[in-house]
C-alpha cells in the first residue's frame, strides 16, 4: 500500500510541477543529441453500478496513476513507465478472487501496481521498430486495443514493425504476453501466448482501404485462440454544403491453436454520418457473427467498452452472436467560462446472430469538457435487458490531467 502512494505521490507531483528551462510535457535537453521527456498522467473517477439482481449497488471511487520517463537520441527512445491504482472507496467487487466473496456489482478497477511500459524503439524515414512492454491500438482498436477506459491499462509484451510509404502502411507485431487490466494482484493479470498482429493500409485519394490478419494462439485461454481475416474501408462523398462519411468491414474467424471448438463466423460492420447545424449524426449497424449456435466471433485483445454499449454486457460475445443496430447524436458548443463542452447521446438495439433473441437495448450519454488543464467527464449507461440477461444502469463521474 506503501509503494502505491508513493507511485501516486509522485505522479501528482510531476503533474503538477515544470522542470527547469522547459514547458509541462516539453522534452528536457541533456546534451546536443540527448532529450528526456517526463510523462505522468493522474485520473480520478467515481463509478456507480446499479443491477436489477441479488448484488448491491456498487460505489468506487479509484485513483490511477502513471509516470514514466522516456530518453531520446538519435533516432533511439527508451521509455519506462510505472502505473498504480488505489480504491479510496471500495463498494464494489475488484474481480480480485483472494479479496473473498464481495456482494457488490462488478468495476473492474482494482488496487494494482506494475510495470505498465518498458520499450526500445528506433525510428528513421518511415520506419519504427518497437522492443519490449508497449501499447498496441490498432485502427478503431476494435480488435487489438489498450482498453483505455479501464484505470489499468492493457499492454503487450512485443516485437512491433511499422513502415510508411507514400499512401502505403504496414503494421506488423508479434506479442508473447497480454498484461491485462485485472491488475497485479489477479490470477488473470497476464495471458501469455503467441499473438501475431498485421494490418496493411491504403491511403488513397477516394477511399482508405486496412486489410488485417490477427492470429490469437493462447497458452492457457486456448477457447479464445483464433485466427481473423478481415478487411475495412471507408470514404467521404459530397452532400450538399456537407459530407455524407461512409465505412464497411467484413471479417471472418475460424478456431486456432488449442481451441478446442471447430467454428467458423463472420463480422460485419457499416456506418453513414453526416453533420449539420453542429450536430453529427451516425447511424451504425455491427454484427459479430455465430456458427450456429456453437461458438461466436470473439475480440479478447479489443477495447471492449467502446463497443456494444457502454453498460459491458457484451465484453464476451454470446455463443449465438451479437448484432447491434445504434446511432449516435453528438454536439459541441460553447458556454461562457468553460469553452467547448461535447454532449452525446447513443441509443443501441441488440439482437442475436442466431436464433432470433432479443437482447434488450441501451441508451448511452456522455458530457465533456476542460477547465484549464484538467479534463473532465461524466457518462450515463442504461441497459434494458428485455428478459435476456440483467437490466443495468451505470454512471461515472472523471477528471483527468496528464502531460
Amino acid at each position: 500500500m506503501r509503494l502505491k502512494t508513493c507511485l501516486l505521490a509522485a505522479t501528482c507531483i510531476a503533474a503538477t510541477s515544470t522542470p527547469a528551462l522547459a514547458a509541462p510535457g516539453d522534452p528536457i535537453a541533456l546534451d546536443d543529441d540527448v532529450t528526456m521527456d517526463i510523462i505522468a498522467n493522474a485520473r480520478l473517477r467515481y463509478e456507480t453500478v446499479d443491477q436489477d439482481n441479488a448484488l448491491e449497488n456498487a460505489d468506487a471511487v479509484t485513483l490511477r496513476g502513471r509516470v514514466g520517463v522516456e530518453f531520446a537520441a538519435k533516432g533511439f527512445k527508451l521509455l519506462a513507465e510505472g502505473e498504480g491504482t488505489v480504491a479510496l472507496a471500495d463498494d464494489y467487487n475488484d474481480t480480485i478472487p483472494k479479496n473473498g466473496v464481495e456482494p457488490f456489482s462488478v468495476v473492474a478497477d482494482p488496487d494494482s501496481i506494475e510495470l505498465n511500459r518498458l520499450q526500445l524503439s528506433y525510428s528513421d524515414d518511415g520506419f519504427t521498430g518497437t522492443f519490449g512492454r508497449q501499447r498496441i491500438i490498432l485502427g478503431n482498436a476494435r480488435f487489438v486495443g489498450n482498453v483505455g477506459w479501464r484505470q489499468n491499462e492493457q499492454t503487450f509484451d512485443a516485437v512491433r514493425v511499422q513502415l510508411g510509404t507514400g499512401p502505403f502502411t504496414a503494421d506488423a507485431s508479434w506479442a508473447i504476453s497480454q498484461h491485462t487490466i485485472f491488475g497485479s494482484e489477479s490470477p488473470n493479470r497476464t495471458f501469455d501466448g503467441d499473438f501475431y498482429l498485421l494490418n496493411l493500409r491504403g491511403d488513397f485519394d477516394i477511399v482508405d482501404v486496412t486489410a488485417y490478419s490477427y492470429t490469437i494462439d493462447y497458452d492457457t485461454r486456448v477457447a479464445f485462440s483464433s485466427q481473423t481475416f478481415g478487411l475495412n474501408a471507408s470514404t467521404e462523398l459530397p452532400l450538399g454544403t456537407t459530407k455524407l462519411n461512409l465505412s464497411a468491414g467484413f471479417a471472418t474467424q475460424s478456431d486456432a491453436g488449442g481451441n478446442p471448438t471447430d467454428y467458423n463466423a463472420d463480422y460485419y460492420y457499416a456506418s453513414a454520418g453526416t453533420s449539420y447545424a453542429g450536430f453529427t449524426l451516425s447511424v451504425n449497424y455491427e454484427e459479430l457473427g455465430s456458427d450456429g449456435g456453437v461458438a461466436a466471433f470473439q475480440t479478447p485483445l479489443a477495447t471492449l467498452h467502446a463497443f456494444q454499449g457502454w453498460a459491458d454486457v457484451f465484453l464476451t460475445t454470446p455463443a449465438a452472436g451479437v448484432r447491434d443496430y445504434y446511432a449516435t447524436l453528438r454536439k459541441q458548443f460553447s458556454v461562457p467560462g468553460i469553452g467547448n463542452v461535447t454532449a452525446a447521446v447513443t441509443y443501441h438495439d441488440f439482437d442475436s446472430d442466431f436464433g432470433d433473441v432479443d437482447y434488450g437495448s441501451e441508451w448511452d450519454a456522455s458530457l465533456g469538457f476542460s477547465l484549464g488543464p484538467i479534463g473532465l467527464l461524466a457518462k450515463y449507461a442504461n441497459y434494458d435487458a428485455s428478459n435476456f440477461a440483467v437490466d443495468t444502469e451505470k454512471f461515472w463521474i472523471q477528471a483527468q490531467y496528464s502531460f
